[in-house]
C-alpha cells in the first residue's frame, strides 16, 4: 500500500507559502512592498527615479512612503530640493534598519515554513 505522503502519478507537487508584514494595534504599517520600495529609493537616490526602477507612479510611491512614515509616527525617507546631482533622497537610520530587520524576519520565515513544510510533506 503506497505512502500518503509519497506522490501519486501525475500529481502537482504542493509549495508552501507565507506573507509576512509588520502591524501596530492590527493596523499595517510595514511589508515587502514598502521594503522595495525603501530599497528603490536608497539604490536610485530620488523618490521620483525610485518609481520609474518600480513601474509605479511618483504619487503612488510617495503615498506609500508618506502612509508608513504616519503609520510608524517617524520620518523614513529624508529629502531635499535643488542642489546638483540626482541624490535627493535617502533612508533614515530607523529606515535602513526596519528594512534589514524586516528582510531577516522575512527570510527566516521562509526557512520556518520551508522546514516545517518538508517534515510533513513529500518535498525535496
Amino acid at each position: 500500500m503506497p505512502s500518503s505522503r509519497r506522490k501519486r502519478a501525475g500529481q502537482k507537487r504542493m509549495k508552501a507559502r507565507v506573507k509576512v508584514w509588520l502591524e501596530i494595534d492590527g493596523r499595517y504599517v510595514f511589508g515587502f512592498g514598502l521594503s522595495q520600495i525603501l530599497k528603490a529609493v536608497d539604490t536610485a537616490g530620488s523618490i521620483k527615479a525610485a518609481a520609474g526602477l518600480l513601474g509605479k507612479s511618483y504619487r503612488y510611491i510617495w503615498g506609500r512612503i508618506k502612509e508608513a512614515e504616519r503609520a510608524q509616527g517617524e520620518k523614513l525617507v529624508s529629502t531635499r530640493v535643488g542642489g546638483k546631482g540626482t541624490s535627493r533622497s535617502s533612508l533614515t537610520e530607523r529606515a535602513i534598519q526596519i528594512v534589514a530587520d524586516y528582510d531577516a524576519l522575512r527570510q527566516r520565515m521562509f526557512e520556518v515554513v520551508q522546514q516545517e513544510f518538508s517534515s510533513r510533506f513529500d518535498a525535496p
